[in-house]
């Protein structure tokens, strides 16, 4: 017997990601595009204990793990996508790849922030507010009926 699929919730998820992807896709691009960090008015001397030289690779890295990868697990969670890749890498067999791909960006972004805060050297309320994001992400994506909803044997 095919357990029932309850949506509730999913919809918070969904919206989580996309806005995190809307936000690091402009962060990340506006870094690729100006890599001194200029354009979103960043100064180098946040670079002054990490190992890069510019903002390019962060930026790369927040455009991609943050921004593009959210976006698909958003559109994922929206429908369901077959993704063999993401398959392959879905540690949970009984989930949907799309729910578990959605605490990986969580713990992504978690630690996203927790080296941003050592390399820098200094905690804003912004760091704050991501860190939060990443903790609820893992909350939201953890609640039984999400947890339901993205079983790998029920259809959207």
């Amino acid at each position: 017997m095919k357990r029932e699929c309850v949506p509730e919730r999913s919809w918070a998820l969904i919206m989580m990601q996309g806005f995190l992807a809307i936000g690091a896709i402009i962060g990340g691009g506006a870094l690729i595009i100006d890599p001194s960090g200029d354009l979103v008015k960043m100064p180098d001397s946040l670079l002054e204990h990490s190992p890069f030289g510019s903002f390019l690779i962060p930026g790369i890295i927040l455009l991609l793990v943050l921004g593009v990868m959210p976006m698909i697990i958003a559109i994922s969670l929206l429908r369901r996508i077959h993704w063999e890749i993401g398959e392959k890498l879905n540690l949970y067999s009984n989930q949907y790849w799309g729910w578990t791909f959605s605490l990986y960006t969580g713990f992504a972004l978690i630690i996203w922030i927790m080296i941003q805060v050592y390399w820098i050297q200094h905690v804003s309320v912004i760091h704050l507010v991501y860190f939060a994001w990443g903790v609820v992400i893992q909350i939201v994506t953890l609640l039984p009926d999400v947890q339901r909803r993205y079983q790998a044997d029920c259809s959207s």
